[in-house]
């Protein structure tokens, strides 16, 4: 017998040393947390050159039905230790307690606060971390089990199924996330064509990706521009100022910055302004924005540049309060940089949600790897793609998209090379629970 320790930052990273090493058919005897990740205890019955970890065995199974019994087995432990040191303790409190009755009356509203003010007992610190260990180990096998069987789940599908493989990889080179994947691949679960099963899978998507039904600038209003610093706001602003003087003239536009943080974006709009012959007004964040843009009440358009914040800056709740305080009134669009990660993403639409988003215009889309991230939080927000900024040059470089268009982008932006095989069993986590396959679209 084969035994080796396996050291990792997590789970998965272990599980895939252990196949690696010793092959699908290796045995997890044990996992702990230590300093920096996880450690690994596997054995192996039989020499690792015969070992063929690309085919799964009858053993892994096996295996997992030993793991869950070990899960099985711990919990009732844990509940067994965990009733027998409530007896004991209970014991030890019944026998300090005097069998006379009281003398006088009691207050039992303060002898409860009292007790409730007095140390802990050693032995219910003991039992406290006893617990806790037993729930870090189940946890630890938890985890094991979930990798396990997203594996299992993986290598089934790939075998039976390789059509839904293969438009799996494709929906993962796109950048689209699993859950995401998985609602996709569901809808086309019976198409046994591949050509055409590819093409059912880019109109479920092209039909969860919402455009609006008439460009912003042609309905008259406010229109302002939010999100994180560095997306390209004030330039978007720029090419949809351009844009709107080359469609309806300069008479009936103005513009309005509410950046006052960063240095020159005042200047860069002023400058703006004496090319498009549009007056231009830097707010004071002392003054209401609805007392700054009454001299504006005749033009037909406004356009707002706000400043990019993080979200424990002071300034950013109160240029959020402005904007609220004109809700009905403005339409606020989030600007995204398509080159951000899918976490960055998340986090500018929680700090801007509050002021009722009307849409998203994604910027630098062409120094973007993927579109498959942008598309994502456009579909599970429920958010217009209103524009996109593909480029530099103003106005040229702005377009209102289709969802055709979107898609078609995303499919040309995919990445060539086959995502990792932890990505890949990503998709399928969750589905051991019961989960299913979610309708996302």
């Amino acid at each position: 017998m084969q035994v080796k320790r396996f050291f990792a930052p997590d789970m998965r990273q272990a599980m895939k040393l252990v196949r690696e090493e010793l092959g699908a058919d290796a045995v997890i005897m044990g996992n702990r947390k230590v300093a920096g990740g996880i450690e690994l205890t596997a054995c192996l019955d039989y020499p690792t050159s015969a070992v063929t970890p690309s085919k799964p065995s009858p053993e892994l199974a096996t295996e997992l039905q030993k793991t869950q019994s070990r899960i099985a087995q711990a919990r009732a432990e844990l509940l067994l230790r965990s009733a027998e040191e409530k007896a004991a303790n209970r014991q030890m409190t019944d026998k300090r307690i005097e069998p006379t009755l009281p003398q006088e009356p009691v207050n039992f509203a303060q002898a409860l606060k009292q007790r409730l003010a007095e140390p802990a007992s050693p032995a219910l610190a003991s039992d406290n971390a006893s617990m806790a260990k037993m729930q870090a180990e189940l946890s630890g096998l938890r985890e094991l089990l979930e990798v396990q069987l997203s594996s299992m789940a993986w290598s089934r599908m790939s075998q039976q199924s390789p059509l839904q493989a293969r438009l799996c990889k494709r929906l993962l080179q796109m950048g689209l996330p699993a859950d995401l994947t998985r609602s996709l691949l569901n809808r086309v679960k019976h198409i046994n064509d591949a050509r055409q099963a590819w093409r059912m899978v880019l109109a479920h998507l092209a039909h969860a990706v919402k455009t609006p039904i008439n460009e912003p600038l042609h309905e008259p209003g406010l229109i302002a521009l939010v999100g994180p610093a560095g997306m390209g706001k004030t330039t978007t602003l720029a090419k949809l100022a351009a844009r709107y003087v080359l469609k309806y003239g300069a008479r009936n536009l103005a513009l309005v910055s509410l950046d006052s943080y960063r240095i020159g974006a005042q200047e860069q709009l002023r400058t703006l302004g004496r090319i498009l012959g549009v007056p231009v007004t830097a707010a004071d964040p002392s003054q209401p924005l609805q007392q700054v843009l009454k001299q504006y009440a005749d033009k037909r358009t406004v356009l707002i540049d706000t400043a990019g914040m993080p979200k424990s800056a002071p300034g950013l709740r109160e240029q959020l309060t402005a904007l609220e305080s004109l809700r009905g009134k403005v339409r606020n669009y989030l600007v995204l940089g398509a080159t951000s990660q899918a976490a960055v993403m998340q986090a500018a639409y929680q700090n801007y949600q509050g002021c009722d988003l009307s849409g998203l215009i994604l910027s630098r889309v062409d120094e973007a790897a993927t579109l498959g991230e942008s598309l994502a939080l456009a579909i599970t927000r429920k958010l217009p793609v209103a524009y996109l900024a593909d480029g530099p040059r103003i106005p040229e470089d702005l377009s209102v998209p289709t969802a055709a268009q979107l898609v078609s982008r995303a499919v040309h932006l995919q990445l060539p090379a086959e995502p990792a095989e932890e990505l890949l069993q990503g998709v399928f986590t969750g589905l051991d629970k019961g989960a299913g396959w979610p309708q996302a679209v």
